[in-house]
């Protein structure tokens, strides 16, 4: 039993973060704004099937949409995979990022199961490298778009949120700038990495680990490849942008759809479409599963005056229900499809995989 905890302490600590942070916004829904749940079920069932049928396709467009611009980029690579395998693997990187804080569990998982297809690790981290960058450059662009040509947006409807929006377009460029300086400046990139460490070593909050500095130097390699790639493939990569921009917006569409199936009108859908994309920015970066907790929260905020307080927590739960939980719980089905699906390892085959993905993934 001893030994079983010691091996999947991450797993186990995941899984209690989950659960933690899942009951305590059960517990800001329903008791903490005061709602009511058989009233909120009864406003639920108001909701027009046909909207948030919709909402639905929405959700599975946004997971339909990187698993296209992972197939065409390794088409352009000279790998064929079919279309359905690609699938999977955006299902496997949505469900581990849902659960994991920050989404950090996403994408190691998917170059495990991309490269039980036969596709190299170097390759598949070339490629979902090039998806983060763009999934968060878009989100920063949304931020730009707002800060520079829409700040009337800012003050007349993300009251009480300012620092939350700031901070997120802040900590997502950092993220999208620190990306790009290693794509492009490895030698900077290099010496910030190895003086961080060693000062976080000293302080004691990174234990030293042999070989960390080695596994590094091997992943320089991934990042001269992706600035290669970007440098030499400028329309792949601005098509990859485009496709990226429709995967989000379908995302952000999901709340315009549930405002529609209760039959309300009067607030357009730039606002509705533009709000929901503030709430994606402010918690991208933020390390909870989903943003769940802060999301749900931002939303009674900046949604009141468009629901209206009577339909403002059921909007809520609809939305999210239709956003983060159909994209947890319809993610997990293809996951443990893919997991028969995907060709089978034996035991050795699948331990030497996943500490070539570690290395890949750790510094």
């Amino acid at each position: 039993m001893k030994d079983f905890l010691v091996r999947n302490k991450k797993n186990i600590f995941n899984a209690v973060f989950l659960i933690l942070i899942f009951s305590l916004t059960l517990y800001y829904v329903f008791h903490g704004t005061g709602g009511n749940l058989s009233d909120m079920w009864e406003k639920m069932q108001m909701a027009d099937i046909r909207w948030l049928i919709l909402a639905i396709i929405c959700i599975v467009l946004f997971i339909y949409g990187e698993s296209h611009i992972i197939h065409y980029m390794l088409k352009n690579f000279g790998i064929t995979t079919r279309r359905f395998s690609c699938f999977l693997y955006s299902c496997v990187g949505f469900f581990f990022s849902c659960i994991t804080p920050s989404a950090t569990g996403g994408q190691p998982m998917q170059l495990y199961y991309m490269r039980k297809n036969k596709i190299s690790i170097p390759v598949a981290t070339v490629v979902l490298m090039i998806v983060t960058i763009t999934y968060k450059a878009v989100l920063v662009a949304i931020g730009i778009w707002l800060v520079i040509f829409d700040r009337g947006f800012i003050s007349d409807r993300l009251e009480g949120i300012h620092f939350v929006f700031y901070l997120g377009i802040f900590l997502n460029v950092f993220c999208v700038a620190g990306m790009m300086m290693l794509v492009f400046n490895q030698k900077l990139a290099k010496k910030i990495v190895v003086l961080t460490v060693k000062f976080l070593e000293k302080i004691h909050i990174m234990k030293h680990k042999e070989g960390r500095m080695e596994r590094f130097d091997e992943s320089m390699d991934t990042y001269a490849r992706t600035a290669a790639y970007l440098k030499n493939h400028i329309p792949v990569m601005i098509k990859v942008f485009i496709i990226t921009v429709l995967q989000r917006f379908a995302y952000f569409f999901v709340t315009f759809y549930i405002y529609k199936s209760f039959g309300l009108s009067g607030t357009g859908v730039y606002t509705i479409v533009m709000l929901q994309a503030v709430i994606s920015l402010s918690v991208d970066m933020l390390p909870l599963p989903g943003g769940m907790g802060i999301s749900e929260a931002l939303f009674n905020i900046i949604f009141l005056p468009v629901f209206g307080q009577a339909l403002l927590l059921p909007g809520m739960i609809l939305s999210r229900s239709l956003s983060f939980y159909t994209e947890l719980f319809l993610s997990a089905a293809f996951t443990i499809f893919a997991h028969i699906y995907i060709g089978r390892y034996t035991k050795k085959e699948a331990q030497q995989t996943m500490q070539d993905v570690q290395n890949m993934t750790e510094i």
